[in-house]
């Protein structure tokens, strides 16, 4: 058996598993606040309390099968960090990746390595607000005792580890998205001054961090002394879990939408508008990652009083087109295809006969336009052709509608596997590999069904498609508002 973890940003998740699938699932809340404008901030004693949570959940709902975990793999959001003392001792809040409080220390630091073209070829990350080296640069320069007061900068999932193992490590693939190291992997001294001596150690994803102590051991069920995998960043564990090719990118919906392909060779350079991490265990992975997807979703519900579910079956009694109604997705700034800091989300053509579904269709229809643009960026004809079809991954698995507005969009057919859980399958898979006894992916969580899209949805979508790109490309160079 084997447990994973897998510490998200507004999910933890822990599963137990074996080589014919999961056995267990559980998941805990983590909490985003926003102090101020564009600020993403989370406490980060919630990490772990989230874990003991999550895993309390699913020891009571398989309580034999938990007793039997013999390994304990992670996955993580990337980005995401928080100073922490040699103790162990969290120094202030952590900092999301959505953060955007960074825009102006990312500019000019773009601005001091020849621009973002240089940048990209050099790290495979645009330097944009959620940067963590724009993160260090704003702690610099507004909160510099947090860092003096700091031995180490951690991520969530690697916090975790160190509570479990006492060793302070992470991985090549949240190494690579932090855009702090060359694509050789050398740390890149112009964008980590305030990091330094702060960083982890970097090992392979397939690295066992050390056993499992007596304490967290006892706070969680489970026996001391097992191993505990690293494992990698939650997109790398979906792309693994998802079973994703460039013949089928895993597309993501969680906190927000994600477009994946894994590619044998780093391609030199990477396409514009892209990101290229590390792969797990190895190569390369191409991402086209969006601004919001269910935060926006989440967002319109905090509004309006509703719950997500909620809307999307709201959403699901309006036509396609939303009765006129076109939305962005840019809360706190446009990420991929567009990397516009200052854009902001949207809604255009709202009339007083519109109601809360055509606003919730709305935002789903948007974020399936941007990952409509993003494929294109990442599975274009120089790594192969077009898409044969996607792969699902995420919370997203499970919406009907979110894959019936996908699939029409893009018109592609979807593959959806079993358990929905492709973070957690691929924490498992290499969880596995470096206890050296390989899983295969086809056992441990099938392919159940294959969407298809539907002819006249698409065809609805392809009448609407270049209204969508029109209000896309005016709206996102309006500039953000004085109080941002």
């Amino acid at each position: 058996m084997i447990l994973t973890i897998d510490v998200g940003t507004s999910v933890t998740r822990g599963a137990v598993g074996r080589a014919d699938g999961l056995v267990a699932l559980a998941r805990a809340q983590v909490s985003t606040s926003h102090p101020k404008l564009g600020w993403a901030e989370q406490d980060s004693f919630s990490w772990w309390t989230s874990v003991v949570v999550a895993c309390a959940e699913a020891r009571a709902e398989a309580p034999t099968a938990f007793g039997k975990v013999e390994a304990i793999g992670c996955s993580g959001a990337r980005q995401t960090f928080v100073p922490l003392t040699a103790s162990a001792e969290p120094i202030g809040r952590g900092i999301v990746w959505s953060d955007r409080r960074a825009v102006p220390e990312a500019a000019a630091l773009a601005d001091q390595l020849g621009g973002q073209d240089a940048v990209v070829r050099r790290t495979g990350v645009p330097l944009d607000g959620g940067a963590v080296a724009a993160k260090l640069a704003w702690l610099s320069a507004h909160e510099p005792e947090r860092l003096a007061a700091s031995d180490w900068l951690l991520s969530p999932r690697d916090l975790v580890i160190w509570r479990l193992t006492g060793e302070v490590v992470t991985d090549t693939t949240l190494a690579s998205r932090s855009g702090l190291y060359d694509l050789s992997g050398r740390l890149v001294e112009e964008l980590a001054p305030f990091a330094a001596g702060r960083l982890p150690p970097v090992v392979s994803p397939t690295s066992v961090a050390g056993a499992l102590r007596a304490v967290p051991a006892a706070e969680l069920g489970l026996r001391p002394g097992i191993p505990v995998v690293v494992g990698a960043g939650d997109r790398q564990c979906e792309v693994l879990g998802a079973g994703a090719a460039v013949t089928h990118p895993m597309v993501s919906w969680g906190t927000t939408a994600n477009v994946s392909v894994p590619v044998r060779r780093r391609p030199d350079p990477p396409p514009r508008g892209s990101v290229l991490t590390r792969g797990a265990p190895t190569g390369w992975v191409l991402e086209g990652g969006l601004s919001a997807a269910g935060s926006f979703l989440a967002w319109l519900g905090r509004l309006l009083g509703r719950d997500s579910d909620e809307l999307v079956t709201l959403a699901g009694g309006s036509p396609p087109g939303a009765r006129g109604v076109t939305a962005v997705p840019w809360l706190d700034g446009a990420r991929a295809p567009w990397w516009q800091a200052d854009a902001r989300a949207g809604f255009v053509g709202l009339g007083t006969a519109h109601h809360a579904g055509d606003l919730a269709r709305a935002v789903v229809e948007s974020v399936a336009w941007d990952v409509a643009r993003c494929l294109q960026l990442v599975a274009g004809d120089r790594r192969g052709g077009a898409p044969a079809g996607l792969t699902l991954g995420g919370a997203g698995t499970g919406i009907g509608l979110w894959v019936h507005v996908l699939t029409a969009v893009t018109g592609l057919p979807a593959l959806r596997r079993r358990s929905g859980e492709a973070a957690s399958a691929g924490a498992a898979l290499l969880t596995a590999t470096a206890l050296g006894h390989p899983l295969d992916l086809d056992l441990l969580d099938p392919v159940v069904e294959r969407i298809e899209p539907d002819p006249e949805t698409v065809e609805a979508y392809r009448r609407l498609q270049g209204s969508a790109e029109l209000v896309a490309r005016a709206l996102v160079v309006l500039p953000a508002g004085a109080g941002d």
